[in-house]
């Protein structure tokens, strides 16, 4: 970060809090005389839940009633309290309002959680005590529930895994969450680091007969400038002492503009250079680039690519001592040439240690999302002792995205695509770790590429819950659902190309994580650029590829629970599920990716638009561009008559999991205070679970003779089961009425993603890869142990900090190794119609089980009313957590080289900050969230680098609310003030900027009627 930069961030952080601390004396005249708010005593402990709509109250001030932002803060603590476990809440301030736009930025303010955010900065998922987010389950009103979306290739593509995306949810359907730290044998498993259960409203749970609220929101982005809607309401009714419905509804729509450099990956210039043939001078020495004329290496005369070179199809591609191609002469000057050859790397070969950008590219991403979900419950409660409810949820995420690239493509291809070594380097200069700042080359292909992505995630879910007590001893209850999850996606991608273009420039220099790029052309000219078959000498002229892909996930759970208190404060708890998940995923693809000629009086300035905003958004650093339009492509070449197809042509996927789990669990309850002179309260019992799965999925193979297509899928299928026995136990001790000592331990397992189970294998020939995955993965298990220390020592205030520590046995890993094509496993047949040979190297990607290692880290977490303080400054309070988390994992980067570092997705640091003024007619707040860099892979995919990593992060949000009466509210709402940035990098060491985008600031105007 620029020192400007960091002054900038510190100059608007201070503003919010200093703007917070100024506002007090303006709020102490308009309060003065009135009767200031007091807070909840959170002193006293009782067994009941506490009701996340309404505030406390205490005793002896049973006239002054707590609500908004500081009765959500108390409700939570009281919960945190009385919990034997490690679990901290958060409850809607008041009915149908949550205090925070998306469900995992409100989860920041919990110590030990960190964020990860997705398209526009919104908060898309979090890890918990650095276990990151497939680690982490979630359940939907008691039931297990994945949501599921599709991304951007640098952010994960279509989810084929576990981990719970909550922008598919508003926070209007929920009244509270909680995140459950530590396991109880109760607990189904699944979870490495969390346990987050989200509960929607009830109608007994709110203290009136009838309610309407509702909540109005216009939301505005600087960056997309559009004005957008979130609208939601709530209506509950309560029929006498006995029945009662509850009906809630959300709809947001929003626009994203966002802005990007990207390099897909960095890579040294040796990966996609050309080798001289053997009986040359040089053979076997990788030229990186073409040569200069007359280039002599290591005293011999050397040309690369030799005169006369052919494509395997015998082809040539017009190389001779003057020309890397026809009409592509030889400028690379001797200086640069010798300085790329100079430097080994930590390959040893020449050219190895320079290390260029694969796609250096302006990205723009404009997307369209449409969120709507409700939720319908009714209730019975015949007697005191009886509640019957019937919850149904319902959640779309609609989003239409179209994202626009423009690539130096020739530093991502090999000669087999005339690429890279049909470059020529006049100018470059390396620092010392062999990081490109600025190079000027000759003969570069470009490509304009744009990715329409349209999907829709739908979440269905309906469970009877049963809760009976037949006596003051004897209690049952359980539950009976079914949920299902699915994802729809179609994907359109479209490139041109203009081939061998000259005085490409790119230059960090005035800024390392975004280049200044020169492109020697007009990039907004559609006339400059080609769509159509590639040429016979492996010139591209475009590219086209579309897949069509449902996913879906569908479980179904029935749970039984009894307790029985055997004794005062001694309960045994027994209880059983059965559940089966069900995972799918079905893709279709274009028969052929290679691009047609364009229908007759189609031109490409007919099919294309210029995309705008680049430069004034990336700091004048990247130019706008020319880019196709779908809409008119799809028209104009009759796309809708193209040919797709799967198994008949080993394209897409067809494959599935399905899951039974049958398992069972005993527990004790107990709490002491009435029987011995010290109040321990506690469970503890085991947990038996066994797995049973059936995978099936494609792998590649040769077609048989008279098939339209060269090779086909033929499905593998897989079946296997396992047990597992997870005792745990939790205490708590009242070592006085003010401090409470906890001590917990667990034997916790996760299961693998699902797309990592069926059993798969695919090559991907444009950029040499191969993956495969492994139906035989083992769970991660891991023991645990965790203590903390919580001092009460004011009302609504707390002080504590907690140890944790996990041993993880196993680890799962993607391990990367060099292969030639024709040792891979897969058909020859699949290079027919393609430059490759099958010798050349592939990358082949598979996932396997691996050694684990410890993870230890400690939290601290403040929370503090300024009730102490005299006047209008008791209406102040803050809140405050830090998590300090190590690991260490034993990572398998090649069949040589092992590393030693953090698990992926653990920030070594997390913090968070609130700063709060409540009275009885205003609220304001702002909040600092911190997150130190983390891993995002090892080994990261790319050549010579060790992983891939997420920069480190600091976001604020401020949000103020006035009453006007008891009945409306109006509300204001801004976030990431300070403008900042997301960055990723590759490798450790040099740290190359591999994406960094902006998303700008969201403002929101709202009102809120309650009734």
């Amino acid at each position: 970060m620029s020192q400007k930069s960091f002054d900038k961030r510190m100059l608007l952080i201070s503003t919010s809090v200093i703007g917070l601390l100024i506002a007090a004396p303006a709020m102490a005249q308009r309060t003065a005389g009135s009767q200031v708010p007091q807070p909840a005593d959170s002193q006293t402990s009782s067994p009941d839940p506490v009701d996340p709509t309404q505030a406390t109250s205490e005793p002896e001030n049973a006239d002054i009633v707590v609500t908004g932002f500081r009765a959500s803060l108390n409700n939570a603590l009281n919960q945190k309290r009385n919990e034997t476990a490690a679990i901290d809440s958060i409850v809607a301030e008041d009915i149908g309002k949550f205090p925070d736009s998306n469900l995992a930025e409100s989860m920041q303010r919990i110590p030990g959680v960190a964020l990860s955010r997705g398209d526009g900065g919104e908060g898309r998922n979090i890890s918990v005590r650095g276990l990151g987010a497939q680690f982490t389950r979630v359940r939907i009103n008691g039931m297990e529930g994945v949501s599921q979306v599709s991304g951007t290739d640098i952010r994960g593509g279509v989810a084929t895994g576990r981990s719970f995306d909550f922008v598919t949810f508003p926070t209007e359907i929920f009244s509270a969450l909680s995140v459950r730290k530590t396991l109880s044998a109760d607990v189904e498993e699944g979870s490495l680091g969390a346990t987050v259960d989200l509960r929607a409203p009830k109608p007994f749970d709110q203290k009136k007969s009838f309610v309407l609220t509702g909540t109005a929101r216009g939301i505005y982005n600087d960056i997309s400038k559009k004005a957008d809607p979130r609208l939601s309401a709530l209506v509950s009714k309560q029929f006498g002492d006995t029945f009662g419905i509850l009906g809630s509804i959300a709809y947001s729509k929003r626009h994203i503009a966002e802005y990007a450099y990207s390099a897909a990956d960095v890579v040294p210039t040796t990966v996609y250079g050309q080798a001289q043939p053997a009986g040359t001078a040089n053979a076997g020495v990788i030229f990186p680039f073409c040569t200069p004329v007359g280039y002599s290496f290591r005293g011999a005369a050397t040309n690369s690519p030799t005169a006369g070179y052919a494509q395997p199809n015998g082809t040539p591609i017009g190389a001779d001592a003057n020309n890397c191609s026809t009409g592509n002469p030889r400028t690379s000057t001797a200086a640069a040439y010798d300085y790329v050859m100079s430097r080994t790397g930590v390959n040893g070969r020449p050219g190895g240690g320079v290390y260029l950008p694969r796609l250096p590219r302006p990205a723009k991403s404009d997307q369209e999302q449409q969120r709507l979900a409700g939720t319908l419950t009714l209730q019975w409660k015949p007697g005191d002792n009886t509640d019957i409810s019937l919850d149904g949820l319902y959640s779309r995420f609609k989003v239409d995205r179209l994202d626009t690239y423009f690539d130096a493509r020739s530093f991502g291809r090999a000669i087999s695509n005339n690429g890279q070594p049909l470059t020529s380097v006049r100018e470059i200069e390396v620092d010392d770790n062999g990081s490109l700042i600025h190079g000027l080359f000759d003969g570069v292909d470009l490509r304009s590429e744009m990715q329409q992505e349209k999907f829709t995630s739908t979440y269905r879910q309906v469970n009877l819950n049963l809760d009976h007590r037949f006596s003051d001893t004897v209690r049952v209850y359980g539950l009976a659902g079914i949920n299902q999850s699915r994802l729809d996606v179609d994907r359109l991608q479209v490139a041109i190309d203009a081939n061998d273009t000259r005085d490409f420039s790119i230059d960090f220099r005035d800024n390392p994580d975004i280049p200044k790029i020169g492109y020697g052309i007009d990039t907004t000219n559609p006339a400059l650029f080609q769509y159509g078959p590639p040429l016979a000498n492996g010139d591209q002229r475009g590219q086209l590829s579309n897949f069509i892909r449902r996913n879906t996930i569908t479980s179904k759970t029935f749970e039984l629970n009894g307790e029985w208190e055997a004794a005062p404060d001694f309960t045994l708890q027994i209880g059983g599920q059965y559940r089966t998940n069900k995972y799918t995923a079905r893709e279709r693809q274009l028969a052929t990716n290679t691009p047609l000629a364009l229908p007759s009086g189609v031109t490409l300035a007919s099919l294309t638009t210029v995309t705008t905003g680049i430069g004034s958004n990336l700091d004048g650093l990247l130019q706008d561009f020319v880019s196709i339009d779908p809409e008119k492509f799809r028209d104009a070449v009759g796309l809708d008559n193209y040919v797709y197809c799967s198994l008949e042509c080993a394209k897409g996927t067809y494959g599935g999991v399905d899951e039974k789990y049958a398992s069972g669990y005993a527990m004790v309850k107990f709490n002491t205070a009435n029987s011995l002179p010290f109040a321990l309260r506690g469970d503890a019992g085991v947990r038996y679970v066994h797995t049973k799965l059936d995978t099936y999925g494609p792998i590649t193979s040769a077609a048989p003779a008279g098939s339209l297509y060269p090779s086909r899928f033929v499905i593998s299928e897989v079946g296997r089961s396992y047990d597992d026995w997870l005792p745990s136990a939790n205490l708590a001790l009242d070592i006085t009425p003010d401090l409470i000592a906890r001590a917990s331990v667990a034997r916790v397992m996760s299961r693998p993603a699902y797309g990592q189970l069926i059993p798969a294998g695919s090559a991907n020939l444009v950029i040499q890869t191969a993956t495969f995955s492994n139906p035989f993965l083992e769970p991660i298990r891991a023991n645990t142990f965790d203590a903390a220390l919580e001092w009460y020592f004011a009302k609504s205030s707390l002080i504590s900090v907690a140890y944790f520590y996990k041993n993880i046995e196993s680890y799962i890993q993607t391990t990367s190794q060099a292969v030639a094509f024709q040792d891979i496993g897969l058909p020859l047949t699949l290079l027919n119609g393609t430059q490759l040979r099958p010798t050349d190297v592939f990358t082949v990607q598979r996932s396997n089980n691996t050694e684990g290692g410890p993870l230890r880290g400690f939290e601290v977490n403040v929370q503090l009313p300024f009730t102490f303080l005299p006047g209008v400054l008791r209406n102040f309070g803050a809140l405050g957590n830090f998590t300090r988390v190590r690991s260490n994992i034993n990572y398998v980067i090649s069949p040589t080289l092992s590393r030693t570092a953090p698990l992926v997705g653990l920030s070594p640091e997390t913090a968070s900050g609130t700063l709060y003024y409540e009275d009885d007619k205003f609220s304001i707040r702002s909040t600092v969230n911190y997150r130190a860099a983390f891993l995002t892979a090892v080994p990261s995919g790319s050549v010579d680098a060790d992983s891939t990593a997420n920069a480190s992060s600091i976001f604020v949000d401020a949000s103020a609310s006035y009453n006007l009466n008891e009945h409306i509210k109006l509300i204001a709402e801004v976030s990431n003030i300070t403008d900042e940035t997301n960055r990723l990098t590759v490798d450790t060491v040099r740290q190359d900027p591999l994406y960094t985008s902006y998303f700008g600031r969201t403002y929101a105007l709202a009102v809120n009627f309650q009734f």
